[in-house]
């Protein structure tokens, strides 16, 4: 739920109009739309560099892995799967909220990746790698944005 459906949800509940308080959150959620979408921009034109330079650094923190074991289909799924939580990130730095990342890419993937017998602190490094190779690529102020939600997929997948 983005910032602006959560203040209206809000103040319907309780029949009341937006205070001053929650229109001013609004109205800097807007004035900070240009730099979210500037940065989702950024890594949805980079995602295929993130992966590959994430996903390489991941290997080499863990070799024996079954993504990285020869099997051309581990390989292939690892890589989609972090192509996918690259895509997630860039959903949570538009609406600003970290809701689309439990909503989708916590909770029944966690289950999951456990009935693949995955270990999740593989997968845990493996969003890690991800997370430094897309700081690499942003200023501080753009990585300071993008942070929090690799924080909130590595915590919410911690064993």
């Amino acid at each position: 739920m983005s910032i602006i459906t959560k203040a209206i949800a809000s103040a319907d509940r309780e029949a009341r109009y937006l205070s001053p308080g929650e229109l001013r959150t609004i109205r800097d959620f807007y004035n900070g739309g240009e730099n979210r979408l500037r940065i989702a921009t950024t890594l949805i034109e980079n995602r295929k560099e993130i992966v590959e330079r994430g996903s390489l650094k991941f290997w080499e923190c863990c070799p024996d892995t079954p993504s990285n074991s020869g099997n051309r289909t581990y390989r292939a799924s690892c890589l989609r799967d972090q192509d996918w939580y690259i895509r997630l990130i860039a959903y949570t730095v538009i609406v600003g909220d970290v809701e689309p990342l439990k909503d989708i890419g916590i909770v029944g993937v966690k289950e999951m990746y456990e009935s693949l017998e995955i270990p999740l602190r593989n997968w845990v490094e493996c969003i890690r790698c991800l997370k430094e190779v897309t700081l690499d690529l942003l200023s501080r102020e753009d990585a300071a944005e993008v942070t929090p939600y690799f924080d909130c997929l590595i915590q919410g997948m911690t064993p």
